[in-house]
């Protein structure tokens, strides 16, 4: 639906900005431009992932079509588009790169990998215009390159939408997240030691092992030990500490006691 609405605003309102300065001089002379990349979240972030693959071949499709010739990249990875753009390390690194070099061009992939929030793209936007840098979004090129009203008002509107759609997704995350809680009793963070692989048969011994015929409980330093004896280490080959045993177990233990205790362990 918000897809729908963008494309319906920009068709509605591009004819009047068509007129933008084409910065595709003199044929057989290619603009150089540097290549901007932002992924919000570390979990679009790495091998598997397309967030980065997919930006760089949209500027590369767009710089290609438009004569331009990709000098450089800059990318952030895991960083709000409602932070600042020179607070950003990748974007820092882009200004420093461009106040040397002499590129006056940025592309990206959409206006939303620029920036998130409204005025921080308004902002961002007005101090790369003082700073004589032309930035371009490759899905819509003319977003930025009239800063008359009309196109104004088109980047402000596709800007809000964009900023409302990232405030609905987390929002509908935080909502699934809700639900999980509410359905298991947690959601997300570490595995409980009975939910990983192997853990309800050790949990189950440090059951068997607190227990005492003589009516006392064993100590979870013993316990520890028993485990390890029998092959029950932690994943680096250690035995595990007596807090560890008690989140088997499921009790409190004192930090102070916990500590003196693991201090001792050899």
């Amino acid at each position: 639906m918000l897809d729908a609405f963008r494309v319906a605003v920009y068709c509605i309102l591009k004819n009047p900005v068509r007129n933008w300065p084409n910065i595709m001089i003199n044929k057989g002379k290619r603009v150089e431009a540097i290549g901007y990349m932002r992924t919000s979240s570390g979990a679009n972030v790495g091998d598997g992932k397309d967030s980065e693959a997919r930006q760089r071949k949209a500027i590369e499709d767009y710089a290609k079509a438009a004569g331009m010739v990709i000098v450089d990249w800059f990318y952030d990875a895991a960083v709000s588009g409602a932070d600042p753009i020179e607070a950003r390390p990748g974007f820092a690194a882009l200004l420093a790169r461009i106040a040397g070099n002499g590129v006056r061009t940025i592309v990206v992939e959409t206006a939303n990998r620029f920036a998130r929030d409204l005025m921080v793209q308004e902002v961002g936007f007005a101090m790369l215009r003082d700073l004589g840098v032309t930035l371009i979004a490759a899905d819509s090129p003319s977003s930025f390159l009239d800063d008359g009203p009309t196109s104004k008002l088109i980047r402000q509107i596709l800007g809000a939408v964009s900023e409302f759609d990232k405030a609905m997704t987390v929002a509908k995350l935080k909502g699934a997240r809700d639900r999980v809680r509410r359905a298991r009793g947690k959601c997300e963070g570490r595995k409980a030691y009975a939910e990983r692989e192997g853990g309800q048969e050790l949990v189950a011994l440090a059951r068997q092992l607190r227990g005492n015929p003589n009516g006392r409980p064993q100590s979870l330093r013993k316990i520890a030990a028993e485990l390890a004896h029998r092959g029950y280490v932690t994943p680096i080959g250690r035995p595990y500490s007596a807090s560890a045993v008690a989140s088997m177990l499921g009790e409190r233990i004192d930090e102070t006691a916990a500590k003196h205790s693991n201090s001792r362990r050899p």
